[in-house]
């Protein structure tokens, strides 16, 4: 959504966050975690490719995971260190994986389980959603915050930003759904080229197989997410949770009763929406107005 991924970096508990402040922790292991992966997978006798279907995830996962790129899905290091024979030294080295660069600690909860995620639904109606952001807007929304970050702070908040948007290319058998509200692109957050560029690459994004982007007009009589934004999650093994936001506080739902309206709310935004092809179409009109 937006603060502990998209703008504010706010904290994510199962009741409201407590207040604590909202810093992104610093890197600690991810590049000795690597390390680790890289030496047992040559012991094995391993390429990234062959190794990566063994392990049930791509390449490309594989291969941010060694460089200490991205922080490994929650199983990753039990299958690495079962099909390497690693004695369960790739398990006590993900033990010291506590923290994310660029994310506040309170978000790793939702954000690794987005790692290795079935499907994930997102509505928003304050900005675009940290996913489809492109680098000027994350830029214009890191720039406005209040009370302000320093320099090297936005480029840890970017960085991370950037990082996570690999999942809609890397998790090609995730399906991620967006409704998106019209007049987040009519604000003109940063400008009108700013806008443009965000149009552009939304609607590339709304190209791919498993990424559909829907729009909600700004006249509909009919809106069932008035309470605000929300995101739902699948994970492999058909579990589902629920992430909730406001202004300084993020809100992590396990309950399944809460999880069965965010679930109904969202199919019946789905449903409200413009169609995907009208939503292209809105977005391109949008775009050819600037």
């Amino acid at each position: 959504m937006t603060h502990g991924t998209d703008s504010m970096d706010s904290p994510i508990h199962g009741t409201f966050g407590n207040g604590r402040s909202p810093e992104p922790e610093p890197q600690y292991s991810l590049k000795m975690f690597g390390e680790v992966v890289k030496t047992f997978r040559k012991r094995a006798r391993l390429t990234q490719e062959q190794f990566a279907p063994l392990v049930g995830y791509s390449p490309e996962t594989v291969a941010s995971i060694e460089q200490g790129r991205r922080l490994p899905p929650p199983d990753f290091a039990e299958r690495a260190d079962s099909i390497l024979d690693a004695f369960g030294v790739i398990l006590a080295a993900a033990k010291h994986l506590t923290r994310r660069k660029g994310l506040a600690s309170w978000f790793r909860q939702w954000a690794e389980l987005e790692l290795s995620a079935l499907s994930l639904y997102t509505y928003e109606c304050r900005l675009i959603p940290g996913l489809l952001q492109t680098p000027a807007y994350v830029r214009r929304l890191l720039a406005d915050r209040l009370p302000p970050l320093a320099d090297e702070q936005i480029e840890a908040r970017l960085a991370a930003r950037l990082e996570r948007q690999r999942l809609l290319h890397e998790r090609p058998n995730t399906a991620f759904s967006f409704i998106l509200e019209e007049h987040l692109f009519l604000r003109d957050l940063g400008g009108e080229d700013v806008t443009r560029e965000l149009l552009d690459h939304i609607l590339d994004l709304s190209e791919l197989r498993n990424v559909e982007i829907q729009i909600m007009p700004l006249v509909r009589n009919q809106h069932a997410a008035i309470d605000g934004p929300m995101q739902l999650l699948e994970t492999p093994d058909h579990q589902w949770f629920g992430y909730l936001e406001g202004q300084l506080y993020g809100q992590f739902v396990s309950d399944p009763k809460v999880v069965s309206v965010i679930q109904m709310r969202c199919a019946s935004m789905r449903s409200q929406a413009l169609s995907l092809e009208d939503s292209q179409s809105l977005m391109r009109r949008m775009r050819g107005a600037r």
